[in-house]
């Protein structure tokens, strides 16, 4: 069962919070990088350290300052970095995706991270982390790094960057506030993955019980199955002003639509490809990258055109919704991926589409499927909107904090 979920107003940040007492600045120093952290560059090659764990900067989560995945030192190959309990991994390399965790653990990292350790006399090793999360310093990290491709921070520069520190007794209180907020958070991840894959798992039953009544999607169960403008599509395109939108495949995600990069066709262009104009109650498909994503067409987007994504129109003892959740569900990309090409982007065929069967009980059975389904959704989102709540406290507290 999903915990009781708690007030939306208790876990709102208070503008208040910068006056209490906790954030007076009064006797606070502002320091070099450098005089309260330091890099270590204890370096060692794999060979030597064969049984270790060895954490990648793809081991590092964004905005998680906790390690969850791992791998060996005999894994790898190239010299890297050795790191101790209560270090910090920092991805210097791409510092704008925020990778940065506290080892929990002994081991070796990427050469491509920085292994930061407190200097204890000036900044507690638990309240460093939350230092380096801050929007202050992520934001000077990013402006800082060098290169183009691959933008990367070197310490040399690092360390010369100035940043307020509080002292020490009101960095032990503000630290204790945050690893609690941090506590709470992860406890709600948690209970987001958990939704997520019981609302997987469900889907994945349901589908399974009723594979006896199996139909093909093309022959059985569509009316109507096309591809949208293909061949040229930026020939039709003009402005917002006069033209006709259009989705792409970055517009269509599982279950739901983004609306924000869309591009217009002219109204002869529109006319010309007529076929794949979309209606209430039709299902988009997107056929490259992310092949399978679909979304039910509601009144939004009733009119709108296609480039180079599916539209497919099902029978009318076929629910749309119904059908949605099938090509959303595992049950359903596990076909769908046999029917894929392409290795760096997938690319999802009409033809190998229209040769998928799905199961269709009756609509009864269908409605209850996917109000189920809906229904353990709904609690997944719940879960991550208190998630992100908590994480807006600590980014209020971090603010104020360390302005």
């Amino acid at each position: 069962m999903i915990a009781a979920f708690p007030s939306p107003s208790l876990l709102r940040p208070n503008p208040e919070w910068a006056k209490l007492s906790l954030f007076d600045r009064k006797d606070w120093k502002r320091l070099p990088f450098g005089a309260f952290a330091e890099s270590v560059n204890q370096r060692v090659e794999p060979s030597e350290a064969a049984e270790e764990i060895y954490v990648g900067l793809d081991d590092l989560d964004s905005q998680n300052l906790h390690i969850r995945r791992w791998g060996k030192g005999s894994d790898v190959i190239g010299t890297k970095l050795r790191f101790r309990k209560g270090d910090i991994i920092f991805g210097r390399r791409r510092a704008y995706q925020r990778k940065l965790a506290v080892a929990e653990f002994d081991g070796i990292c990427s050469a491509h991270a920085m292994v930061v350790r407190a200097k204890p006399d000036l900044v507690l090793p638990e309240f460093l982390p939350f230092l380096m999360t801050s929007d202050r310093f992520m934001k000077r990290a990013v402006e800082i790094s060098v290169g183009s491709l691959s933008p990367t921070i070197n310490w040399t520069t690092l360390k010369l960057e100035e940043f307020t520190l509080p002292p020490l007794a009101q960095q032990r209180r503000l630290a204790e506030i945050l690893w609690a907020v941090d506590e709470a958070v992860c406890k709600w991840r948690a209970t987001s993955l958990a939704a997520e894959e019981h609302a997987r798992a469900t889907s994945d039953i349901l589908f399974e019980e009723n594979q006896k009544q199996r139909h093909l999607i093309a022959t059985e169960a569509c009316d109507r199955i096309t591809v949208g403008i293909v061949v040229k599509p930026a020939s039709y395109y003009t402005d917002a002003a006069t033209g006709i939108p259009a989705l792409r495949s970055l517009n269509v995600f599982p279950g739901r639509y983004e609306l924000a990069e869309l591009v217009y066709l002219t109204p002869d262009g529109h006319a010309k490809n007529s076929k794949s104009e979309l209606k209430m109650g039709d299902v988009v498909v997107v056929r490259t990258g992310r092949p399978g994503d679909a979304a039910v067409v509601t009144d939004e987007i009733s009119g709108m055109n296609l480039i180079d994504l599916i539209l497919v129109r099902p029978k009318p003892f076929l629910l749309p919704e119904y059908l949605v959740e099938f090509l959303n569900s595992g049950f359903g990309r596990r076909r769908i991926y046999r029917g894929s090409a392409g290795t760096a982007q997938q690319h999802f065929n009409v033809s190998e589409f229209e040769r998928l069967d799905i199961p269709i009980p009756s609509i009864n059975v269908q409605r209850n499927a996917v109000d189920q389904i809906a229904s353990l959704k709904v609690q997944h989102q719940l879960c991550q909107e208190q998630t992100n709540r908590l994480r807006a406290i600590q980014t209020a507290m971090l603010g104020a904090s360390l302005p």
